[in-house]
């Protein structure tokens, strides 16, 4: 392989995998700002993700909605399941003194009651990707071929984290967000509502998931077992720092460049192996992640 050949792979791997990696930062940063304010990994993450395809894809194909109406509608839906789940099942659960194992047995049961629903409906019985936003025209950067959905679902997706930066950091619910997932209790002293911050982080979760398959379900065919893509989520939280929103930020796009790179580099064979590799070699240098803080020992 000559040198031009490894530069022209390293512009083509860094710039797809900054594409795809900016997916995997936004479901990411939903699984994090569950954990930060439920303590409970939440296993229903994919299949949330894979809802806000298929209602888009309803409206689209069944109904024949616009884009126009089909964005603020699937949000709007997604969001609303994920806070009536946390509201009915979730809270109960934590009202009734259970244990996170069983907050984590409810995250799963949601992901097969969402997985089940879907199948129900029909559309899940062939792959499926919804039409595409914009023309996908191709765009050269350098020597590396991008199509203008690239760069809109990139795009896009920065201008989401950017939103969400304002939100925990300048609005009321956001700093009341972020003072749960910090201290319950200190907060709940200072007048802040549990059981709403909690709906709401739920529901944000959903918005954010339901955004990102919006964006990639043009490029890539959708199937109720779609959900799969919440284990390169969890990756990216685990190596940024699960508790930590900018780490599991720069965690997407490692996995995302990292599995464009092994692609390009190595094998296409060798990618689904890629994210589990930087989570060890993570695990192994900094066990927090690279933007998570310190190890807490909880006593009991």
């Amino acid at each position: 392989m000559s040198f031009a050949d490894i530069w022209l792979f390293l512009q083509q791997g860094i710039l797809s995998g900054l594409v795809t990696g900016s997916i995997y930062a936004l479901l990411a940063v939903a699984v994090v700002i569950v954990f930060k304010t439920t303590d409970v990994p939440n296993f229903a993450q994919g299949e949330i993700f894979m809802v806000g395809g298929y209602v888009a894809l309803f409206l689209i194909l069944i109904l024949n909605w616009n884009y126009v109406l089909v964005i603020p509608a699937t949000l709007l839906v997604v969001a609303v399941i994920c806070a009536f789940f946390q509201r009915v099942v979730m809270e109960r659960v934590i009202q009734a003194k259970g244990v996170e194992v069983q907050l984590v047995i409810a995250t799963l049961g949601l992901s097969y009651v969402l997985k089940g629903a879907v199948r129900q409906t029909g559309l899940g019985d062939a792959p499926r990707s919804l039409p595409s936003l914009i023309p996908p025209d191709i765009v050269i950067i350098g020597q590396a071929v991008l199509t203008r959905l690239d760069l809109m679902i990139l795009f896009t997706a920065l201008a989401v984290m950017a939103g969400l930066y304002f939100l925990f950091n300048h609005t009321r619910i956001g700093k009341a967000m972020r003072a749960v997932g910090m201290n319950p209790k200190a907060a709940q002293i200072v007048g802040v509502s549990l059981m709403r911050i909690r709906m709401s982080v739920w529901a944000l979760a959903g918005l954010i998931s339901a955004i990102s398959a919006i964006l990639i379900t043009p490029k890539i065919l959708i199937t109720p077992d779609i959900g799969h893509i919440a284990i390169l989520a969890f990756a990216a939280a685990i190596i940024g720092g699960i508790t930590s929103i900018p780490g599991a930020i720069v965690g997407g796009f490692i996995i995302g460049i990292a599995e464009n790179l092994v692609g390009l580099f190595v094998s296409t064979n060798a990618i689904v192996v890629a994210p589990f590799l930087a989570i060890l070699i993570v695990l192994i240098v900094r066990p927090q992640g690279i933007l998570g803080g310190k190890v807490q020992v909880k006593k009991v």
